[in-house]
């Protein structure tokens, strides 16, 4: 995931994201690899980010380019439905409110995405001093971005996702196969997990369960894909 930011006195390049559940699990598994979830941040070039990062003190610096991007759409638009969308948005980027924040219908999302402004990514305001680990909860936060994990003696991981996705979508983030062969899973979530030995103990006490392909995978979930072929 790439991160643009402005405002921040923050070191470019990639990072491992400080979660606390994949470092506890970690801790417990002791896995011959880890592979936590990679951050990699970017200096104000906000065209290439997957969200923003700004100070405060910076929104209207960050703002400007989207606000003259759409005053010279709205100078030349004619269609009339366009030019409502193109205020509605103008006005809130006059009230220093990134256009991630507003509700926009299917048809004003297609117009937006060609339009492709940078406060239309998650984005996030916060004070200069903010420490950057709480930075980044807020922005997955507000990026509606959760983890699954996979775990074992040979491996612990943490995969990103969108929440509300099903386990056929996370099934194919770690691989196309488990998708396309997929037949059930088995999930226990972390809450469980770390307060007991092992799998095999958290199986014995209920704590996993078997699930189909209409499953809505949880945050926190730890899933073994079982697949065919």
């Amino acid at each position: 995931m790439e991160v643009a930011f402005l405002g921040f006195d923050l070191t470019e390049g990639k990072f491992k994201y400080q979660d606390q559940r994949f470092i506890k699990l970690v801790e417990k598994f002791e896995p011959q690899k880890e592979t936590p979830f990679l951050i990699e941040l970017v200096k104000e070039d906000f065209s290439v980010g997957d969200a923003n990062m700004v100070a405060k003190s910076k929104a209207l610096d960050f703002l400007i380019t989207d606000m003259e991007q759409l005053e010279n759409r709205a100078a030349n638009a004619t269609d009339d439905k366009e030019k409502t969308l193109l205020r509605k948005c103008l006005a809130s980027l006059e009230k220093e409110i990134p256009l991630c924040d507003l509700t926009f219908n299917e048809e004003e999302q297609v117009i937006l995405r060609g339009l492709a402004p940078h406060s239309l990514k998650p984005t996030i305001f916060a004070d200069e001093g903010t420490a950057v680990n709480e930075l980044l909860e807020k922005l997955l936060a507000k990026a509606n971005i959760v983890f699954f994990y996979t775990c074992g003696k040979k491996e612990v991981h943490a995969w990103a996702f969108n929440k509300g996705s099903d386990i056929v979508i996370c099934a194919g983030k770690i691989h196309s196969d488990l998708a396309r062969g997929f037949i059930r899973a088995e999930i226990v979530n972390y809450q469980d997990l770390i307060q007991v030995h092992n799998m095999q103990e958290a199986k014995d006490k209920g704590m996993v369960k078997l699930v189909g392909k209409d499953y809505i995978t949880q945050d926190g979930d730890i899933i073994e894909i079982k697949f065919n072929v």
